[in-house]
């Protein structure tokens, strides 16, 4: 029998799910708590206990997913060495993120500019994700194996890359999965062709 944390677990996942669900059939926009709480199933009280307003909920939906692509990145940088193999397939593991979480991949790239501070939440992972992609540039640069160069603008450059080709696969489904990926693939093969010493 499940013990009270585990019940309150199941709610809170509950309410994050049918978030989920409204999210991508109405928009956020159009998703209002009271929408959430009937879809739930569970009153109002119950919404409250866990959330504040349904920005906190996407918020957190936004956070739980970004922390999957930084993990599944650190556990990949873990297993490949090649530091020129691990800047171009790290990208892979970043869209196949995506790829797998569909729903989430959708409701990221329709997130910026809903409010001030989902974007100020967006504006921090970005730059999470550019310190992190620096970090491994520079990596590459102290080993020997990348030329020495200014950083930052390549790490804008992964960034708004990756985005770019999510943003026409999921928004625009101008492309499909495998053009994605080898539009993404492709540009930092040349990009990294071209940082090697």
């Amino acid at each position: 029998m499940p013990g009270k944390i585990e019940k309150m677990q199941v709610k809170r996942e509950r309410i994050l799910d049918c978030s989920m669900q409204l999210f991508l059939e109405k928009g956020y926009i159009n998703t209002s708590v009271r929408d959430i709480i009937e879809s739930s199933g569970y009153g109002a009280s119950t919404f409250y206990r866990y959330f504040q307003s349904r920005e906190e909920i996407l918020k957190t939906l936004l956070a739980d997913f970004l922390d999957t692509i930084v993990r599944l990145v650190n556990d990949f940088y873990g297993t490949q060495e090649n530091l020129a193999l691990r800047f171009i397939e790290s990208k892979r593991v970043v869209l196949e993120v995506f790829i797998e979480n569909r729903p989430m991949a959708e409701i990221y790239s329709r997130s910026a500019g809903i409010s001030a501070e989902i974007d100020s939440f967006l504006h921090c992972f970005d730059q999470r994700y550019i310190e992190y992609s620096s970090d491994n540039i520079r990596y590459g640069i102290e080993k020997g194996i990348f030329k020495d160069q200014p950083v930052l603008p390549i790490a804008h450059a992964i960034l708004g890359t990756i985005k770019y080709a999510v943003y026409r696969w999921i928004v625009l489904n101008e492309i499909d999965t495998e053009e994605m990926i080898e539009l993404v693939l492709s540009f930092h093969e040349s990009l990294a062709a071209g940082m090697l010493r």
